[in-house]
């Protein structure tokens, strides 16, 4: 077991945030072997989830564009992860032939409208984002400040895109629980604290335990440590 290069570093990827936190990246960001990858990820399908193992960065990107059709009605969570695949790369060079909701939203000048907008937005054909933790038995862990990007987990979203490194997957729902107080918190604390001038919160959290609706969720697991 060990660390991976993360495919695209970033002023807030894991790597330069953790001078100024005390976080303990062996117990919570190693890489697990293959064992332990196909295992989750049986077991997450055993869930009602889709899984997709990519073996790279790049190839989730590949993965992400292939799932998604043209023309679809696109928002994604605010994620270190995305932008470490080079997802935001590719969206804001106008090339994906999707509807990007977050662009419809910053276009809008009115606050009350942008807020509406907003909202809607959780309710997207194709919903993408990321997850602080992943347990071997299968359930899925993501907490948010406000809830912008967990909302869509549960109902909303007519499809949820999950795209997630393995150097999140724990031994079981505990330890994803203990993964996001310890480690993801503390390195989000200090992004947004950098990104927005103030501190961020464990607001709302989702654990995905089961989907019932077949063909709604995918999760892309990727073999890089990525993201926080």
């Amino acid at each position: 077991m060990g660390i991976t290069k993360m495919a695209k570093l970033t002023q807030y990827s894991a790597v330069n945030l953790m001078h100024e936190v005390r976080v303990d990246p062996h117990t919570w960001n190693s890489v697990p072997t293959d064992e332990v990858v196909e295992k989750t990820a049986k077991a997450i399908e055993s869930r009602g989830i889709r899984v997709i193992i990519a073996k790279s960065a790049d190839d989730a990107l590949a993965a992400l564009k292939k799932i998604i059709p043209d023309g679809a009605e696109v928002m994604n969570g605010s994620s270190t992860t995305l932008i470490e695949i080079g997802y935001e790369d590719y969206i804001s060079g106008n090339q994906s032939g999707w509807k990007l909701m977050h662009n419809v939203i910053t276009a809008e000048n009115n606050d009350n409208k942008r807020a509406e907008l907003r909202r809607k937005s959780v309710a997207a054909d194709y919903f993408i984002s990321s997850a602080n933790a992943i347990a071997q038995t299968g359930e899925i862990v993501a907490c948010d400040a406000s809830g912008s990007r967990v909302g869509a987990w549960p109902f909303a979203a007519g499809h949820l895109i999950l795209v997630v490194g393995i150097n999140k997957i724990v031994p079981n729902l505990e330890d994803a629980l203990n993964r996001v107080r310890q480690y993801a918190y503390p390195l989000e604390n200090a992004r947004a604290k950098r990104a927005y001038g103030t501190p961020s919160m464990i607001g709302k959290c989702v654990i995905f335990s089961h989907e019932k609706n077949e063909g709604r969720v995918i999760l892309i697991l990727v073999k890089e440590a990525l993201g926080y």
